[in-house]
């Protein structure tokens, strides 16, 4: 398997993911300013059209794109690591919080993150930060995780978190979800996957401003 990502992008979670499975994988950056490959210099969009990350080759016919299902594929993969619930109602809550996540608020983190959106956009996300994030609140209170045990869903919500400083976002504001977002930080996959990422992060700012 080969994942496409981008430095502390979306695809962080699947990277995570396939840490905790102990995967053997490869990994190939895109530059997203560019839509290219930054080893090769290959068109991205060839890979896939909207030329987005993450992107999974799993084999040389199959491409997998968008994030919650290249992450429930690596769980699936991976039966061994429990990354994701086998079926009946946590199953379900799987679904239901990757859904939360991705819809209602890693959308609300792009226009934060985006130095072209209008000063509107940012203020219409920042005004729908503090509803997503007390369903954490309540939710977190009194677990570690976000299902039983670790998972896919605390990977996309570890990686979304990650953003909160770029964004301009104080989580001091949702001090359980904090707290989770530490603990989460200390796990050994997450830590080599997000050291791993923020070095390559800067050095390609650093490419990017040469």
């Amino acid at each position: 398997m080969n994942l496409y990502f981008a430095p502390l992008a979306c695809s962080l979670a699947t990277r995570i993911a396939l840490y905790e499975a102990g995967a053997s994988a490869t990994f190939t950056q895109v530059d997203l300013k560019s839509h290219r490959l930054v080893t090769s210099g290959r068109d991205f969009s060839e890979i896939t059209r909207m030329a987005q990350v993450p992107a999974l080759t799993i084999d040389e016919n199959t491409v997998l794109t968008e994030n919650t299902a290249v992450l429930q594929f690596v769980a699936r993969r991976f039966p061994e690591a429990r990354l994701a619930p086998s079926d009946g109602i946590q199953y379900a809550r799987m679904q239901q919080w990757l859904g939360f996540i991705g819809t209602e608020l890693h959308k609300v983190f792009v226009p934060l993150l985006d130095a072209k959106a209008p000063e509107g956009a940012k203020e219409y996300s920042r005004a729908k930060l503090p509803q997503r994030f007390a369903v954490f609140e309540e939710h977190l209170a009194q677990r570690e995780f976000v299902l039983d045990t670790f998972s896919i869903v605390d990977a996309y919500l570890t990686t979304i978190l990650n953003w909160c400083g770029a964004a301009g976002v104080d989580l001091k504001q949702w001090p359980v979800t904090q707290a989770y977002y530490q603990r989460m930080l200390l796990r050994a996959s997450v830590a080599r996957a997000c050291g791993e990422e923020l070095t390559l992060y800067k050095a390609e700012q650093l490419r990017q401003a040469s």
